[in-house]
């Protein structure tokens, strides 16, 4: 045990005894860190509100058998515009609530948290989007090595006749190959995925209202599927 410096994104926190807090912080070496920060729900706090959720933080931990105790926190990055924004907090919500649900304690989570900073800072210079919260999802999936097939039969890797998609199969699926339970989509849907999926996140395609809304709900059902757990809903236009 002993003093260490770290750095991470904070995920959440909740109450811990009368005064303390534990914050779930996203680290990039060493995955989800769960600490505490002593008396930081007094009103002289000296941590003040450094350790909301969405903050980068530089801390310094003093390592306990259960968990580690902050000491010191530095704000590296505190996303002031984002945080003035419903529609913005929202998708940073989201975002957060997805790299929580596929990340773990003391493994290294270096893409997931690129991933998750590239994100906030996108919704720190500019509006939210659908479109957005598709790509970023659609990384998440990439992150944990469950992507989609889009452009290519699931089953057999054909490229031609994909009529269906399938949650549990991982994707599209062509006439031979359809499953019980596959859906068909939208005419263009997939297409759509697929430009959303290959895109860089601040250079997105145009958006087309007809749609950004159900890409975005046929990713996160997607995810949901394959994490075995329930994604909190976007109450925001696209």
């Amino acid at each position: 045990m002993g003093l260490r410096n770290d750095q991470g994104i904070v995920l959440r926190g909740f109450p811990f005894g009368e005064a303390d807090r534990v914050v779930v912080i996203l680290s990039p070496n060493h995955g989800k860190l769960r600490t505490v920060a002593k008396g930081v729900r007094k009103t002289k706090s000296r941590f003040g509100g450094r350790l909301e959720p969405f903050t980068h933080v530089d801390l310094i931990l003093y390592e306990g058998r259960n968990l580690d105790t902050i000491t010191q926190v530095s704000v590296i990055e505190a996303f002031p515009k984002l945080r003035s924004d419903l529609d913005r907090v929202l998708a940073a919500g989201t975002m957060v609530e997805a790299i929580d649900a596929v990340t773990q304690e003391n493994e290294s989570s270096l893409r997931a948290f690129l991933l998750l900073q590239r994100g906030l800072r996108i919704l720190e210079s500019g509006a939210a989007h659908l479109d957005l919260l598709t790509a970023f999802l659609l990384g998440v999936a990439e992150v944990v090595g469950i992507s989609p097939a889009f452009d290519h039969c699931a089953g057999c890797g054909r490229r031609d006749n994909l009529v269906r998609f399938s949650f549990g199969d991982g994707g599209v699926l062509c006439e031979r190959d359809r499953t019980p339970g596959s859906v068909a989509l939208r005419d263009g849907l997939t297409e759509y995925l697929a430009q959303l999926m290959n895109a860089s996140m601040d250079d997105l395609p145009e958006a087309d209202p007809m749609f950004s809304g159900e890409a975005i709900g046929v990713t996160r059902r997607f995810l949901e599927y394959h994490l075995d757990r329930r994604l909190g809903s976007v109450a925001f236009d696209g």
